[in-house]
């Protein structure tokens, strides 16, 4: 199916039922932005780039303003998290308003091998240890390790458990963030070489390798919905086939939020809370010099738009 012509169907194929509850607590009432601020709406902190590094204590306080109540970081290099000590950037963000209860943290490999998963494993060690201080509920890897084979998705899979038990032993719930190219497929050996059917799809979807092959005790999935979507894939079968994985989320849509017609967000929040969402982040990339936007007035307009739907609880 031609992408425009999946995205066209799109909203036929995210048929999404009645919301039964609601998830997170509300916030404390207050008004923001003429509106009244009842939500805990999360934001993944790279939406925000040089706007934030540039001034991260007064950064934060603008999303504390703006109505953000959590974010997720995505600064963590050398033990530091956007250069600050971890305890002393929990401070500042505490300090702000804001409280990080998740990071993305990448290994410092893509491929992975039997010979450097110890390697590995050491670094979610110590990536762990500084982000029990950080105080997180979720830390979450964002990249793909290289995956050609099912025995790489195989070691893939292995390597992420043993994420998840390290991250266990800490209190703290280990996931993976995927893009688009995990809705790509691969080939058995046994089967590459036979007739194919050129309407048919060949291989098996790597996303469902890890999500099969991960134990859902210690590895869950944050769905970034708009990849899901530029995958051609649609979130709302995900939800269904695999339950209970997606308890946290990534909102994010070509630029912002709602704008583009093509995200059904009121689907995806009624079946995510159906199967048991806990959180859920704002992201936001796309933003260029001709759609006359910083990137904090472009989160801000997304805020805006999950707080006045009446579907985001």
């Amino acid at each position: 199916m031609q992408k425009r012509e999946f995205l066209k169907r799109l909203g036929l194929l995210t048929a999404g039922g009645m919301v039964t509850g609601a998830i997170n607590p509300a916030a404390a009432s207050s008004m923001v932005n003429g509106f009244a601020a009842k939500k805990e709406i999360g934001l993944q902190l790279y939406s925000l780039g040089r706007e934030l590094t540039e001034d991260v204590p007064g950064g934060l306080k603008k999303l504390n303003k703006i109505g953000y109540t959590t974010a997720e970081a995505a600064g963590y290099r050398d033990r530091k998290v956007y250069g600050y000590d971890v305890t002393e950037f929990k401070k500042v963000a505490e300090d702000a308003g804001i409280k990080v209860t998740g990071s993305h943290v990448n290994p410092p490999v893509r491929a992975y091998t039997k010979e450097n998963k110890a390697e590995i494993a050491d670094f979610w060690k110590t990536t762990v240890e500084d982000h029990a201080k950080l105080g997180v509920t979720t830390l979450v890897q964002p990249g793909m390790p290289q995956v050609e084979s099912h025995d790489d998705a195989a070691l893939i899979c292995e390597v992420f458990n043993n994420a998840g038990e390290i991250a266990k032993s800490a209190g703290i719930k280990w996931g993976y963030h995927n893009h688009n190219r995990e809705f790509e497929r691969v080939v058995k050996p046994d089967d590459k070489d036979k007739p194919r059917n050129p309407w048919m799809p060949v291989g098996d979807v790597i996303y469902d390798l890890f999500l099969d092959g991960t134990d859902p005790n210690l590895v869950f999935f944050e769905m970034d919905v708009y990849w899901t979507v530029m995958g051609q894939n649609d979130p709302l079968e995900y939800f269904k086939k695999y339950a209970g994985r997606f308890p946290v989320l990534h909102i994010k849509d070509r630029k912002v939020l709602g704008q583009s017609g093509m995200m059904n967000f009121k689907n995806i929040f009624t079946k995510a809370y159906e199967n048991g969402l806990d959180e859920f982040f704002v992201e936001l990339e796309g933003i260029e010099e001709a759609d006359n936007m910083t990137q904090f007035e472009g989160v801000e307009a997304c805020y805006d738009y999950l707080n006045k739907a009446s579907f985001v609880k």
